[in-house]
């Protein structure tokens, strides 16, 4: 079976709060990137719209 593709998500947030987060995921046994992607599959399962479908060439 094929990879999924990935698309790379930067944002910024300030140092004290990366630091909390990261203590907290560490805390529970988890890794950021799993605890965000949770988060964000859940928001769009919630809150999502239906990605339009590409059609043709622009």
């Amino acid at each position: 079976m094929a990879e999924a593709k990935v698309k790379r998500m930067n944002l910024n947030v300030e140092v004290s709060l990366h630091d909390a987060f990261k203590a907290a995921t560490a805390a529970q046994g988890k890794n950021m990137t799993d605890v965000l992607l949770k988060f964000i599959e859940d928001y769009v399962a919630k809150n999502g719209v239906t990605p339009k479908k590409k059609t043709g060439r622009k």
